[in-house]
């Protein structure tokens, strides 16, 4: 018996997590509060912020809209609310804010509450609850207030400032990973002017994501969060950044450091160019 158990806790170590599958956020400090939630709110909440950190808006502006968003659907894409209310956003065609296509579509939805919150003068001073308001025209003003700390988790994690911010377990069902549809979501996210490289072989297929060499590593990190946010959806196995890795099959001990590995930790002191690296499972 003893023999038994410890073989199925061998299998669940190797073939992945050993809990089910959530994220975690973190603030830049050890004792600030964290914040749980589901991979696929993680992965809209990624997208939120990658829209708006493409168009190079503070984090303050990324976090208003994920509070907004954390309200109105949950981080959830869904396709009903009050009249015609949908999407993240809960957004209502009939009051001109796109097709209901549109509207479900989380980049499109994105960019158009970005649209309207850039309207509003002095957004970055005001009250969370106020600024979220001038946009929403909720019947529920006050209720955005709530979900400001852990929207400034999220943000601070998916814009990058805080390094290794954000965690996902991915549970044991494996998928393959299709390199072509990791491709096209994250330049659907972050825009077409992102670079992505493909690498390795037909065994293993990997994507290099160049960034530009500098001072901050938060670039990357915003790439790296949003793809650890998708891993299980998208069969991602390892992510590479800032001398930091994730490993799908350790994913509860989230980022580690790579032992050794100036290279692959995008070093550019060691002459080497700076990038994330993403590697895929293979076909099963």
């Amino acid at each position: 018996m003893l023999l038994g158990v410890g073989g199925y806790v061998a299998l669940q170590y190797e073939s992945g997590s050993r809990s089910e599958p959530h994220c975690a956020v973190r603030g830049a400090e050890d004792d600030e509060a964290r914040h749980t939630l589901t991979p696929v709110q993680a992965a809209n909440a990624a997208t939120i912020a990658a829209v708006g950190t493409a168009r190079e808006l503070p984090e303050r502006a990324v976090t208003i809209a994920i509070a907004t968003a954390m309200q109105e659907s949950s981080l959830r894409n869904i396709d009903y609310g009050d009249r015609d209310s949908l999407g993240l956003f809960q957004q209502r065609p009939s009051m001109g804010w796109g097709t209901p296509e549109q509207v479900t579509d989380p980049v499109y939805a994105s960019a158009a509450f970005y649209d309207v919150l850039l309207e509003v003068p002095d957004y970055l001073t005001l009250p969370l609850t106020v600024a979220a308001q001038e946009v929403q025209r909720s019947a529920h003003p006050d209720e955005y207030a709530k979900h400001e700390t852990n929207a400034t988790l999220l943000s601070g994690a998916l814009t990058g400032r805080v390094a290794a911010g954000l965690n996902c377990t991915t549970g044991n069902d494996r998928v393959a990973g299709d390199a072509a549809e990791l491709e096209r979501l994250l330049v659907r996210d972050f825009g077409a002017e992102l670079v992505v490289e493909r690498v390795g072989d037909a065994e293993e297929d990997e994507l290099w994501l160049p960034v530009p060499d500098g001072d901050s590593a938060e670039p990357g990190w915003r790439i790296a969060h949003w793809s650890v946010a998708r891993a299980a959806e998208l069969g991602i196995e390892r992510i590479a950044w800032d001398g930091q890795v994730w490993e799908s099959a350790r994913s509860d001990d989230g980022w580690r450091p790579i032992p050794g590995d100036s290279a692959e930790a995008g070093d550019s002191a060691a002459n080497s160019p700076s990038g994330v690296r993403l590697s895929l499972f293979p076909a099963l």
